[in-house]
Formats: C-alpha cells, structure tokens, sequence
C-alpha cells in the first residue's frame, strides 16, 4: 500500500507517522499536485488489511488531528472487515471502530477515497464510505465491495444446496462463488447500486484524485 501511495504522491514523497504501530494500517502525509493530503489505508500485507483495536485507534487519532489542521484526507481501501475473536472484544475494537467511524464522520475537510481491491463488512462503512458523508468515491474494476467475500456468502445462501451436491460440491461451490460475486461484489455493480461515484482504470487514480481535490477545494 505504500507504492501505491508514493505512486500517487508528487514525486513520491511520503511522511508516514507513526509506522511502527499498528502496520495493518498506513497513516502518511504528502501532497497530490502541492496540495498537502493525508493518507489513510489499509496494509494488506498485514493481517490481510484487517482491522483491529489499534488500527482503528491510529486511525481515529490521525484523522482527528488531520481534520484541525484543515489537511483532506485520502482514503485508500483494500480489507476484509474488522478483526473478530474474544481478544479483539476486550481490546476494545467496537469502542475503536465506533471512533474511526466518528472521525470520518465528523470531519469537515475533503475527503476521497479509493476502493483497491476489497471492502467487506463494517468496513465498507467505516473507511470513509459515501453512508459516512465522503466527498468522492472512486473503485478500481477489480474491487469487490460488499458485506462478504463470495465463498462466505455462497457456503450460507447455498448451504442446504451445497450439502446435497455431495462428490460435486467443489464444483458447484467455484460456480456458485463466480456467479455471485459477479453479481453482487464487482465495482461497477457497487456504483449502480450508489456506493461508489466512478469505476476507474488504475494508471488514472492520481490524476482523478487531483481533480477530486481541486473541485474540493475552498470547503
């Protein structure tokens, strides 16, 4: 996710704070044709991109300080959802995740985000969603936005069907899976369905997110 942002970045200079915490989740500053911007993305490359209780805390935190210093934020998505499990509980990911979807909320600057690969669950809201008042939406054709990946949907939707295929489960499961997400995860059912403004091609994100930021700016 940091290429990603340096690509984005002039001359591909980012000052990330707070690297060490946290690594699920990318908190930088840079600027985008000299206006200064603020990243804020998901890290794949840790835990998948999941969300836990610090993510979402580093998150907030940024955000918040982001939003006094009038600095729009730019909001790259690429995660399953939040992190489950007893641990999580008691780390306090609701109370986390409640703040970072306050701090989007909340904010008054530009905000922008961009849809890389995947947005399933509470995430689809909580990473600056449209729900969550974002300026711009924009969506890679290869992301997948929805309430869960396709293999989880399909193993509930499907699931008596499924148990009755028997020696052709395997089978039915890849066609099942192809057919929904096909249906219901692409991009461009995400911005028919009014979560995403623009479906774009990769190479043209910086130049879509200068011009997000120009036509935002002065708010």
């Amino acid at each position: 996710m940091r290429d990603v942002a340096a690509a984005l970045a002039d001359q591909g200079h980012l000052l990330e704070l707070n690297a060490d915490w946290a690594r699920n989740m990318v908190t930088a500053l840079a600027r985008i044709e000299g206006r200064p911007v603020a990243f804020v993305a998901n890290q794949p490359r840790r835990f998948g991109g999941v969300i836990d209780s610090a993510a979402a805390e580093k998150a907030a935190l940024f955000i918040n300080s982001c939003d006094r210093f009038g600095i729009p934020l730019v909001v790259l998505v690429d995660t399953p959802g939040f992190m489950p499990g007893s641990g999580q509980e008691r780390a306090g990911v609701i109370r986390h995740g409640a703040s970072l979807l306050r701090a989007f909320a909340g904010a008054r600057v530009p905000k922008v985000t961009v849809v890389l690969r995947k947005a399933y669950g509470g995430a689809v809201i909580t990473m600056n969603s449209r729900d969550l008042g974002a300026d711009m939406v924009f969506a890679w054709p290869s992301a997948e936005v929805g309430i869960m990946a396709a293999r989880q949907a399909v193993g509930i939707v499907h699931r008596r069907r499924l148990a009755d295929a028997n020696g052709d489960a395997g089978e039915l499961l890849g066609e099942l899976e192809e057919a929904y997400a096909a249906e219901h995860l692409n991009a461009d059912a995400a911005a028919a369905a009014g979560f995403v403004d623009e479906v774009i091609e990769p190479e043209t994100t910086r130049d879509r997110l200068a011009w997000a930021l120009r036509s935002l700016e002065g708010r």
